[in-house]
């Protein structure tokens, strides 16, 4: 390695553990991270401008601002309720029940908007039912986590695979004549919910009188709803149509976005929906820049063909005894992205995976468990992923305490655990071994 390398290497381990202590704001430290690299000459600044993938950035606006109104429609809420007379009073099964809902809800919707629109039902569902707050929130928080790479729309890594690799919708159902991201975890889910209900949800008492425990939820204008839920699976078809359409994900999802607003306004006091401006306010701005900066970050690494050196380094462990490199990148993985953001985690190692791809080492197989792993892992701990901080802070806020690391953890390895070793067998059985020599 050159010295610019060595300088680039210097200011993205800097700006992650800056990230990763939250010294100062995450968002401040990537953006600054990468006006130094652009400063010292690592990259120019319309390098990083065009390192930032905006079909990305546009779809997560796009989703955001549909997921917004869809939050305000009252759907989610009456969707708990339907959980709870679903699971017959059961208060462990309604435990596993709105989790499998939150983990369904997450592959469509951000998983940090899902837990927002989760928690004032499950909440007050769980008082009622005299459920301790923390574990029934933490649960909602690892399955919206868990799901969201389940499809292409749900969360960033599954996008980044898109702007990477070039995955398509459908490649995440059904890839290469065998079942890939959604099956995969779904089935991995599954297990791992019922896993949790052995662990931690079966020993309490049913609640025979459903009508006593006065928790309810309307949603209070049907026709708003009704357009949203529309709209929104109407974007989603458009979407899984995008190469029959012939545009980008994003156009489509900020023509599914923009439509929804325009219709919305149209209807004015029929709907009574918040305007425009107010949504654009409502949006995680913070989050769209970390994101913009984290690929302009990821990008510098490429420019000085740092991701280049990576690839060669490992090239031979893949190409001597491929099930063992995978072996390696998944376990590797699950650990490291529990306590390193996971998206950026991810993002670096999807490039890496691309230049190996170069020298003959076959990639899909590491896409996917990478994806995979390093969206399981993030969930050990709140470092990982932001969605848990935020549904740990709910928690928190609800019982009027701190909840210690050990208690967090009881709840977040054994979920990790189980859903890794799950999704590693049917990772290999399925993706990986029919690559081995």
């Amino acid at each position: 390695m050159d010295a610019m390398q060595w300088l680039t290497l210097i200011v993205f381990a800097l700006t992650v553990i800056v990230v990763i202590t939250n010294v100062i704001d995450s968002t401040l430290a990537a953006l600054i991270g990468v006006a130094v690299m652009c400063w010292l000459g690592i990259m120019t600044e319309e390098d990083a401008f065009k390192y930032v993938d905006w079909n990305v950035m546009a779809i997560l606006v796009g989703i955001w601002i549909i997921a917004g109104y869809f939050g305000k429609s009252g759907v989610p809420s009456w969707l708990s309720i339907q959980a709870l007379k679903l699971s017959g009073g059961r208060p462990g099964l309604l435990v596993i029940i709105l989790t499998f809902l939150a983990g369904v809800i997450s592959m469509f919707v951000d998983n940090v908007v899902t837990i927002l629109m989760m928690a004032p039902v499950a909440l007050p569902l769980a008082r009622a039912l005299k459920l301790s707050p923390v574990p029934v929130i933490l649960m909602i928080g690892f399955g919206a986590n868990f799901m969201g790479t389940a499809l292409i729309i749900g969360d960033l890594p599954p996008q980044m695979l898109h702007s990477v690799a070039g995955a398509e919708f459908f490649d995440f159902i059904w890839q290469f004549g065998r079942p890939s991201s959604f099956p995969i975890l779904m089935v991995t889910f599954v297990i791992t919910l019922a896993a949790m209900w052995v662990y931690g949800f079966r020993g309490y008492k049913r609640v025979t009188d459903l009508g006593a425990l006065d928790v309810k939820a309307s949603i209070p204008n049907p026709l708003f709803a009704t357009i949203v839920v529309v709209w929104f699976l109407g974007t989603v078809v458009a979407m899984s149509m995008r190469e029959q359409i012939g545009v980008q994900l994003g156009f489509i999802a900020l023509t599914g976005a923009i439509s929804l607003v325009l219709i919305l306004a149209l209807l004015g006091d029929r709907v009574k929906a918040s305007g425009f401006e107010e949504t654009l306010q409502e949006l995680d701005w913070r989050a769209i820049f970390f994101y913009i900066a984290l690929f302009a970050l990821v990008g510098g690494l490429e420019k000085s063909h740092i991701l280049d050196l990576l690839a060669n380094a490992l090239r031979p462990i893949f190409a001597e005894n491929y099930a063992l490199g995978v072996t390696l990148l998944y376990w590797v993985t699950i650990p490291i992205v529990g306590i390193v953001e996971h998206d950026a985690y991810i993002l670096t190692f999807l490039h890496t995976i691309k230049d190996m791809a170069q020298g003959g080492i076959e990639p899909w197989p590491l896409w996917w468990m990478l994806l995979w792993s390093g969206t399981l892992g993030s969930n050990l701990t709140v470092a990982g992923a932001p969605a848990l901080y935020v549904a740990l802070t709910l928690g928190e806020k609800e019982e009027g305490r701190k909840v210690s690391l050990r208690e967090f953890l009881a709840w977040s390895v054994p979920f990790t655990l189980v859903a890794s070793v799950i999704c590693y067998v049917l990772g290999m059985l399925i993706w990986v071994m029919p690559y081995v020599k």
